[in-house]
Protein backbone atom coordinates (compact mmCIF):
# COMPACT_ATOMS: atom_id res chain seq x y z
CA UNK A 1 0.00 0.00 0.00
CA UNK A 2 1.35 4.05 -1.24
CA UNK A 3 0.39 6.21 1.15
CA UNK A 4 0.09 10.08 -0.07
CA UNK A 5 -1.08 13.13 1.60
CA UNK A 6 -4.39 15.25 0.30
CA UNK A 7 -4.58 18.84 0.33
CA UNK A 8 -7.82 20.85 0.13
CA UNK A 9 -6.17 24.18 1.31
CA UNK A 10 -9.80 24.99 2.78
CA UNK A 11 -9.78 28.62 4.42
CA UNK A 12 -10.60 28.77 7.93
CA UNK A 13 -12.13 32.62 9.17
CA UNK A 14 -9.21 34.43 9.92
CA UNK A 15 -7.05 32.96 7.69
CA UNK A 16 -5.15 34.14 4.76
CA UNK A 17 -4.70 32.85 1.22
CA UNK A 18 -1.13 32.98 2.00
CA UNK A 19 -0.97 31.47 5.16
CA UNK A 20 -2.84 28.37 3.90
CA UNK A 21 -0.55 28.20 1.08
CA UNK A 22 2.50 27.82 3.48
CA UNK A 23 0.69 25.70 5.84
CA UNK A 24 0.36 22.94 3.23
CA UNK A 25 3.40 23.97 1.67
CA UNK A 26 5.31 22.93 4.99
CA UNK A 27 3.43 19.59 5.72
CA UNK A 28 4.27 18.62 2.19
CA UNK A 29 7.95 19.12 2.78
CA UNK A 30 7.16 16.85 5.89
CA UNK A 31 5.63 14.02 3.94
CA UNK A 32 8.75 13.42 2.12
CA UNK A 33 10.82 13.62 5.01
CA UNK A 34 8.35 11.08 6.80
CA UNK A 35 8.71 8.72 3.73
CA UNK A 36 5.29 9.19 2.02
CA UNK A 37 5.50 8.42 -1.97
CA UNK A 38 3.27 11.52 -2.37
CA UNK A 39 0.75 14.65 -1.44
CA UNK A 40 -2.20 15.44 -4.10
CA UNK A 41 -3.69 18.69 -4.50
CA UNK A 42 -6.84 20.13 -4.84
CA UNK A 43 -8.62 22.43 -7.31
CA UNK A 44 -11.48 24.95 -6.61
CA UNK A 45 -12.90 28.04 -7.33
CA UNK A 46 -13.99 31.44 -6.12
CA UNK A 47 -14.71 30.09 -2.69
CA UNK A 48 -12.58 29.71 0.77
CA UNK A 49 -14.00 25.80 0.07
CA UNK A 50 -10.09 25.37 -1.30
CA UNK A 51 -7.98 28.10 -2.77
CA UNK A 52 -6.02 26.85 -5.14
CA UNK A 53 -7.29 27.05 -8.13
CA UNK A 54 -4.89 25.91 -10.30
CA UNK A 55 -3.33 22.83 -8.94
CA UNK A 56 -0.69 22.44 -11.75
CA UNK A 57 0.72 25.89 -10.77
CA UNK A 58 0.81 24.99 -7.16
CA UNK A 59 2.94 21.76 -7.74
CA UNK A 60 5.30 23.61 -10.44
CA UNK A 61 6.17 25.37 -6.89
CA UNK A 62 6.68 22.44 -4.77
CA UNK A 63 8.62 20.81 -7.54
CA UNK A 64 11.33 23.00 -6.84
CA UNK A 65 10.98 22.57 -2.62
CA UNK A 66 10.53 18.77 -2.82
CA UNK A 67 12.96 16.11 -4.21
CA UNK A 68 11.56 12.56 -4.35
CA UNK A 69 7.90 13.05 -3.59
CA UNK A 70 5.56 12.19 -6.19
CA UNK A 71 3.36 15.27 -7.02
CA UNK A 72 -0.30 14.97 -7.80
CA UNK A 73 -3.44 17.08 -8.32
CA UNK A 74 -6.81 15.34 -6.89
CA UNK A 75 -8.49 16.61 -9.48
CA UNK A 76 -7.84 18.79 -12.43
CA UNK A 77 -11.14 19.97 -13.60
CA UNK A 78 -10.93 18.91 -16.85
CA UNK A 79 -14.67 20.30 -18.34
CA UNK A 80 -13.47 24.04 -17.20
CA UNK A 81 -10.43 24.01 -19.54
CA UNK A 82 -8.95 24.08 -22.81
CA UNK A 83 -7.09 20.73 -22.99
CA UNK A 84 -4.22 21.64 -24.67
CA UNK A 85 -3.55 23.95 -21.94
CA UNK A 86 -3.46 21.51 -19.32
CA UNK A 87 -1.87 18.64 -21.90
CA UNK A 88 1.11 21.61 -21.67
CA UNK A 89 1.24 22.73 -18.25
CA UNK A 90 1.26 19.15 -16.75
CA UNK A 91 4.11 18.06 -18.55
CA UNK A 92 5.79 21.01 -17.79
CA UNK A 93 5.53 20.14 -14.02
CA UNK A 94 6.64 16.55 -15.57
CA UNK A 95 9.84 17.98 -16.68
CA UNK A 96 10.06 20.73 -13.61
CA UNK A 97 10.04 17.91 -11.45
CA UNK A 98 12.03 15.04 -12.73
CA UNK A 99 9.35 12.81 -13.71
CA UNK A 100 6.92 13.21 -10.65
CA UNK A 101 3.73 13.84 -11.66
CA UNK A 102 0.36 12.08 -11.38
CA UNK A 103 -2.63 13.79 -12.94
CA UNK A 104 -5.49 13.10 -10.92
CA UNK A 105 -8.67 14.23 -13.45
CA UNK A 106 -12.46 14.35 -13.01
CA UNK A 107 -15.59 16.04 -14.67
CA UNK A 108 -15.61 18.12 -11.35
CA UNK A 109 -19.33 18.42 -9.60
CA UNK A 110 -19.34 21.77 -7.93
CA UNK A 111 -22.07 24.17 -9.37
CA UNK A 112 -21.24 27.13 -8.62
CA UNK A 113 -17.62 27.21 -10.12
CA UNK A 114 -18.85 25.71 -13.41
CA UNK A 115 -21.77 28.58 -13.50
CA UNK A 116 -18.22 30.66 -12.85
CA UNK A 117 -16.65 30.50 -15.71
CA UNK A 118 -19.93 29.90 -17.77
CA UNK A 119 -19.87 26.22 -18.56
CA UNK A 120 -23.01 23.99 -18.47
CA UNK A 121 -22.65 21.59 -15.54
CA UNK A 122 -25.24 18.82 -17.54
CA UNK A 123 -22.15 19.43 -20.43
CA UNK A 124 -19.42 18.13 -18.06
CA UNK A 125 -19.13 14.23 -18.57
CA UNK A 126 -18.62 15.08 -22.61
CA UNK A 127 -16.57 18.11 -21.95
CA UNK A 128 -14.36 15.53 -20.03
CA UNK A 129 -14.17 12.60 -22.60
CA UNK A 130 -13.21 14.95 -25.22
CA UNK A 131 -10.70 17.14 -23.08
CA UNK A 132 -8.77 13.76 -21.86
CA UNK A 133 -8.45 12.16 -25.34
CA UNK A 134 -7.30 15.20 -26.41
CA UNK A 135 -4.23 15.22 -24.14
CA UNK A 136 -3.82 11.59 -24.27
CA UNK A 137 -3.44 12.59 -27.87
CA UNK A 138 -1.24 15.16 -27.35
CA UNK A 139 0.80 13.32 -24.92
CA UNK A 140 1.77 10.56 -27.75
CA UNK A 141 4.28 13.15 -29.39
CA UNK A 142 2.79 13.23 -32.70
CA UNK A 143 1.22 16.20 -34.58
CA UNK A 144 -2.59 16.45 -33.47
CA UNK A 145 -5.49 18.35 -35.59
CA UNK A 146 -8.81 17.75 -34.41
CA UNK A 147 -11.72 19.25 -33.77
CA UNK A 148 -14.47 18.18 -31.16
CA UNK A 149 -18.15 19.86 -29.88
CA UNK A 150 -16.01 21.56 -27.49
CA UNK A 151 -12.56 22.62 -28.06
CA UNK A 152 -10.19 22.19 -31.39
CA UNK A 153 -6.50 21.20 -31.68
CA UNK A 154 -5.07 23.15 -34.60
CA UNK A 155 -7.89 23.39 -36.76
CA UNK A 156 -6.84 25.46 -39.30
CA UNK A 157 -3.18 23.28 -39.54
CA UNK A 158 -3.22 20.55 -42.25
CA UNK A 159 0.13 19.41 -40.83
CA UNK A 160 -1.50 19.57 -36.81
CA UNK A 161 0.85 20.92 -33.76
CA UNK A 162 3.03 18.76 -31.51
CA UNK A 163 3.64 19.40 -27.69
CA UNK A 164 6.64 21.04 -27.15
CA UNK A 165 8.06 20.24 -24.34
CA UNK A 166 6.70 16.81 -24.01
CA UNK A 167 6.32 14.62 -20.96
CA UNK A 168 9.36 13.21 -18.72
CA UNK A 169 7.44 10.23 -18.30
CA UNK A 170 7.01 7.13 -20.52
CA UNK A 171 4.39 6.75 -22.01
CA UNK A 172 2.93 9.89 -19.96
CA UNK A 173 2.42 10.53 -16.59
CA UNK A 174 0.06 8.33 -14.77
CA UNK A 175 -3.67 9.20 -14.63
CA UNK A 176 -6.44 8.47 -12.45
CA UNK A 177 -10.04 9.67 -12.96
CA UNK A 178 -11.93 10.96 -10.31
CA UNK A 179 -15.06 7.91 -9.99
CA UNK A 180 -17.39 6.46 -7.61
CA UNK A 181 -20.51 5.95 -8.96
CA UNK A 182 -21.54 3.06 -11.12
CA UNK A 183 -21.39 4.15 -14.06
CA UNK A 184 -18.81 6.46 -14.02
CA UNK A 185 -16.49 3.57 -12.70
CA UNK A 186 -17.31 1.29 -15.81
CA UNK A 187 -16.82 3.73 -18.13
CA UNK A 188 -13.03 3.92 -17.52
CA UNK A 189 -12.49 0.60 -16.24
CA UNK A 190 -13.58 -0.24 -19.91
CA UNK A 191 -10.39 1.90 -21.08
CA UNK A 192 -8.50 0.68 -18.23
CA UNK A 193 -7.71 4.15 -16.83
CA UNK A 194 -7.70 3.39 -13.05
CA UNK A 195 -9.76 5.15 -10.31
CA UNK A 196 -9.21 7.32 -7.71
CA UNK A 197 -12.39 7.10 -5.41
CA UNK A 198 -14.26 9.72 -3.75
CA UNK A 199 -13.33 10.19 0.22
CA UNK A 200 -16.98 11.27 0.78
CA UNK A 201 -18.10 7.75 -0.10
CA UNK A 202 -18.94 5.36 2.41
CA UNK A 203 -16.06 2.07 2.67
CA UNK A 204 -19.24 0.34 0.86
CA UNK A 205 -19.44 2.37 -1.88
CA UNK A 206 -15.90 2.32 -2.59
CA UNK A 207 -15.78 -1.41 -2.40
CA UNK A 208 -18.40 -1.93 -4.77
CA UNK A 209 -16.67 0.59 -6.89
CA UNK A 210 -13.03 -1.27 -6.82
CA UNK A 211 -14.95 -4.57 -7.43
CA UNK A 212 -16.86 -2.90 -10.27
CA UNK A 213 -13.88 -1.49 -12.11
CA UNK A 214 -11.95 -4.82 -12.04
CA UNK A 215 -14.60 -6.81 -13.44
CA UNK A 216 -15.27 -4.73 -16.05
CA UNK A 217 -11.50 -3.72 -16.50
CA UNK A 218 -11.28 -7.50 -17.26
CA UNK A 219 -13.98 -7.87 -19.79
CA UNK A 220 -12.44 -5.39 -21.92
CA UNK A 221 -9.09 -6.75 -21.77
CA UNK A 222 -7.43 -5.24 -19.26
CA UNK A 223 -5.17 -6.84 -16.42
CA UNK A 224 -6.62 -5.38 -13.38
CA UNK A 225 -3.87 -6.68 -10.86
CA UNK A 226 -1.45 -3.98 -13.25
CA UNK A 227 -3.27 -0.99 -12.68
CA UNK A 228 -2.46 1.32 -9.26
CA UNK A 229 -6.71 2.33 -7.73
CA UNK A 230 -6.66 5.27 -5.41
CA UNK A 231 -8.93 5.58 -2.59
CA UNK A 232 -9.52 8.62 -0.51
CA UNK A 233 -10.07 9.13 3.18
CA UNK A 234 -10.11 11.13 6.36
CA UNK A 235 -7.45 9.84 8.16
CA UNK A 236 -6.50 10.17 12.04
CA UNK A 237 -4.41 7.91 14.77
CA UNK A 238 -4.43 8.84 17.82
CA UNK A 239 -2.42 6.43 21.00
CA UNK A 240 -5.66 5.20 21.63
CA UNK A 241 -8.82 4.51 20.12
CA UNK A 242 -10.74 6.34 23.30
CA UNK A 243 -8.47 9.46 22.37
CA UNK A 244 -9.41 8.96 18.80
CA UNK A 245 -12.93 9.08 19.51
CA UNK A 246 -12.90 11.81 21.66
CA UNK A 247 -10.66 13.95 19.14
CA UNK A 248 -13.15 12.92 16.38
CA UNK A 249 -15.84 14.53 18.53
CA UNK A 250 -14.24 17.24 18.72
CA UNK A 251 -13.15 17.87 14.99
CA UNK A 252 -17.00 17.88 14.71
CA UNK A 253 -18.22 20.08 17.55
CA UNK A 254 -15.82 22.88 16.30
CA UNK A 255 -16.26 22.24 12.08
CA UNK A 256 -19.87 23.44 10.35
CA UNK A 257 -19.88 20.71 7.85
CA UNK A 258 -22.55 22.79 5.29
CA UNK A 259 -19.50 24.78 5.15
CA UNK A 260 -18.31 21.72 2.78
CA UNK A 261 -21.73 20.04 2.01
CA UNK A 262 -23.86 22.45 0.72
CA UNK A 263 -25.76 23.94 -2.55
CA UNK A 264 -22.73 25.94 -3.93
CA UNK A 265 -21.10 22.50 -3.72
CA UNK A 266 -23.88 20.45 -5.30
CA UNK A 267 -24.27 18.92 -8.92
CA UNK A 268 -27.11 21.19 -9.01
CA UNK A 269 -28.75 22.54 -12.35
CA UNK A 270 -29.49 26.59 -11.47
CA UNK A 271 -32.32 26.57 -13.99
CA UNK A 272 -34.10 23.78 -12.13
CA UNK A 273 -32.95 23.35 -8.94
CA UNK A 274 -32.53 19.45 -9.89
CA UNK A 275 -29.24 17.45 -9.84
CA UNK A 276 -27.29 18.12 -12.85
CA UNK A 277 -28.02 15.93 -15.80
CA UNK A 278 -25.22 13.18 -15.34
CA UNK A 279 -25.44 13.70 -11.84
CA UNK A 280 -28.59 11.72 -11.28
CA UNK A 281 -26.56 8.93 -8.93
CA UNK A 282 -25.65 11.79 -6.49
CA UNK A 283 -29.48 12.91 -6.26
CA UNK A 284 -30.49 12.66 -2.35
CA UNK A 285 -27.25 11.82 -1.74
CA UNK A 286 -24.52 14.86 -1.83
CA UNK A 287 -25.99 17.25 0.79
CA UNK A 288 -26.70 14.11 3.33
CA UNK A 289 -22.83 14.79 4.04
CA UNK A 290 -23.57 17.25 6.51
CA UNK A 291 -25.47 15.74 8.38
CA UNK A 292 -23.30 12.60 8.97
CA UNK A 293 -22.28 11.98 12.24
CA UNK A 294 -19.44 10.37 14.20
CA UNK A 295 -20.81 7.31 14.37
CA UNK A 296 -21.25 7.00 10.92
CA UNK A 297 -17.31 8.78 10.88
CA UNK A 298 -16.29 5.91 12.97
CA UNK A 299 -17.79 3.11 11.54
CA UNK A 300 -18.46 3.66 7.88
CA UNK A 301 -16.48 6.63 6.66
CA UNK A 302 -13.14 7.21 8.08
CA UNK A 303 -10.00 5.55 8.50
CA UNK A 304 -9.16 6.26 12.53
CA UNK A 305 -8.59 5.14 15.76
CA UNK A 306 -5.63 3.67 17.19
CA UNK A 307 -2.60 2.44 15.57
CA UNK A 308 -4.02 -1.38 15.19
CA UNK A 309 -7.75 -0.37 14.27
CA UNK A 310 -6.16 1.92 11.67
CA UNK A 311 -4.06 -0.43 9.88
CA UNK A 312 -6.58 -2.95 10.38
CA UNK A 313 -8.61 -0.70 8.19
CA UNK A 314 -5.88 0.34 5.67
CA UNK A 315 -5.96 -3.80 4.93
CA UNK A 316 -9.24 -4.26 4.49
CA UNK A 317 -9.04 -1.00 1.95
CA UNK A 318 -6.36 -3.10 0.53
CA UNK A 319 -8.10 -6.27 0.23
CA UNK A 320 -11.52 -4.39 -1.65
CA UNK A 321 -8.54 -3.50 -4.59
CA UNK A 322 -6.99 -0.30 -3.23
CA UNK A 323 -2.93 0.03 -3.45
CA UNK A 324 -2.70 3.82 -2.83
CA UNK A 325 -4.26 5.78 0.46
CA UNK A 326 -4.52 9.04 0.06
CA UNK A 327 -4.93 10.39 3.08
CA UNK A 328 -6.92 13.69 4.17
CA UNK A 329 -5.56 14.09 7.58
CA UNK A 330 -7.18 17.68 7.66
CA UNK A 331 -9.21 19.62 5.75
CA UNK A 332 -11.70 20.31 8.66
CA UNK A 333 -9.86 20.41 11.29
CA UNK A 334 -8.39 23.43 12.10
CA UNK A 335 -5.26 22.73 13.80
CA UNK A 336 -1.98 24.72 14.59
CA UNK A 337 1.01 23.53 11.57
CA UNK A 338 2.71 22.11 14.56
CA UNK A 339 0.07 19.93 16.54
CA UNK A 340 -0.64 18.61 12.46
CA UNK A 341 3.09 17.71 11.71
CA UNK A 342 2.62 15.48 15.24
CA UNK A 343 -0.38 13.73 13.47
CA UNK A 344 1.66 12.85 9.90
CA UNK A 345 4.93 11.69 12.29
CA UNK A 346 2.75 9.39 14.49
CA UNK A 347 0.84 8.08 11.31
CA UNK A 348 4.17 7.42 9.28
CA UNK A 349 5.79 5.60 12.77
CA UNK A 350 2.86 3.57 13.86
CA UNK A 351 0.94 2.77 10.12
CA UNK A 352 3.29 3.21 7.48
CA UNK A 353 5.58 0.77 9.00
CA UNK A 354 2.93 -2.34 8.77
CA UNK A 355 2.75 -1.99 4.88
CA UNK A 356 6.76 -1.67 4.30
Amino acid sequence: MKFSTFHLFHRFPGQSVQEVYDHHAELIELAEELGFHGARVAEHHFRDYGTVPSGLAFLAHMAGRTERLRLGTGIVVLPLYDPVHVAEQAAMVDVLSGGRLDLGVGRGYQSYEFDGFGVDLSQARARFDEALETVLALWGGEPVRREGAFSSVAPALDEGVALVPLPLQSPHPPVHVAAVSPETVERYAARGLPILADPAAPFSRVARAAEAWRSTAAAHGHDPDTAELVVGRSVYVAPSAGQAREDLERFEASFDRTRIFNERSAPLDRRTGEVAQGFEYWQNRYMKGAEVGTDDRWERLEVVGDPDRVVGQVRMLQEMGFGHLLCDFGSTRRMPLEEMKKVLKFFAAEVMPAFA
